[in-house]
């Protein structure tokens, strides 16, 4: 092996060793123990992380439980007022690179406590964040839900909502139609990860977006930079006063 072989090869190790791993969040609403909706939702995550390593792309899995979170969310959709244990939550969210969202369905409806989270939600903390649908229920009378309701749910808060969603009965666990589809669908996040395909949408479009103003979307601070704060009206709001030169 040549000298400069040997440094490149050095470099490459140093630049792995150097890469942050890429952040993956489990979000899940299922409440029963052992909970189906969480069970898949583990399935289709270490499936993704087994991908992501094979191409040499180290990646963690944060889970966020929503039953535990139950009545902060309902104090917080009330009040307004987060919790330590949500806003930890939230900011989990807001960093994360990818998010596997699963929910029970219950009477042709995702979970209420689903829903209810996901109204928590700043608009702009899941722009262009690859989405990976998932959803359990007791039969396949349900199938649908995922389509026509957490699709566009997650279009209006512009994720990247991934071609293939995962949905389960209870007669799917043994079938091999799941696997292959867990399969389909981790191969999708696995590649837009890798990829950085939703980074770089969201840094290209960031500032044509309509945003909350300190909100919890991690490029904050770009959103603030879009401010004139030397405007009038800010002056006003901070407690300044008009520009000699206003009328």
């Amino acid at each position: 092996m040549s000298e400069r072989e040997r440094t490149a090869e050095r470099d490459g190790v140093a630049d792995r060793g150097e890469r942050e791993p890429l952040r993956l969040v489990l979000l899940s609403a299922g409440t029963g123990n052992p909970s189906s909706t969480r069970l898949l939702g583990d399935r289709v995550a270490q499936k993704t992380l087994d991908l992501l390593r094979e191409s040499d792309a180290p990646a963690t899995v944060n889970v966020i439980e929503l039953g535990p979170l139950a009545v902060d969310i309902a104090r917080a959709t009330v009040s307004g007022v987060s919790s330590a244990d949500l806003q930890a939550a939230l900011e989990r969210l807001a960093t994360a690179d990818g998010v596997i969202a699963a929910t029970p369905v219950y009477k042709a409806g995702i979970s209420g406590l689903f829903k209810s989270f996901v109204d928590l939600l700043d608009n702009d903390l899941l722009v262009a964040k690859p989405i990976l649908l998932a959803a359990t229920a007791g039969s396949a009378r349900h199938a649908l839900v995922v389509d026509e309701q957490m699709r566009p749910l997650f279009a209006y808060l512009r994720a990247l909502s991934l071609p293939t969603s995962v949905f389960a009965t209870p007669e799917d666990w043994a079938a091999t139609d799941l696997g292959e589809r867990v399969n389909r669908a981790a191969t999708e996040l696995s590649v837009l990860l890798r990829t950085g395909v939703g980074r770089e949408i969201a840094d290209r479009n960031w500032s044509s977006h309509q945003h909350d103003f300190a909100g919890n979307a991690t490029r904050a601070e770009r959103t603030s930079a879009d401010v004139d704060f030397d405007s009038d009206l800010m002056r006003l709001a901070t407690g300044g006063s008009l520009a000699p030169d206003s009328p």
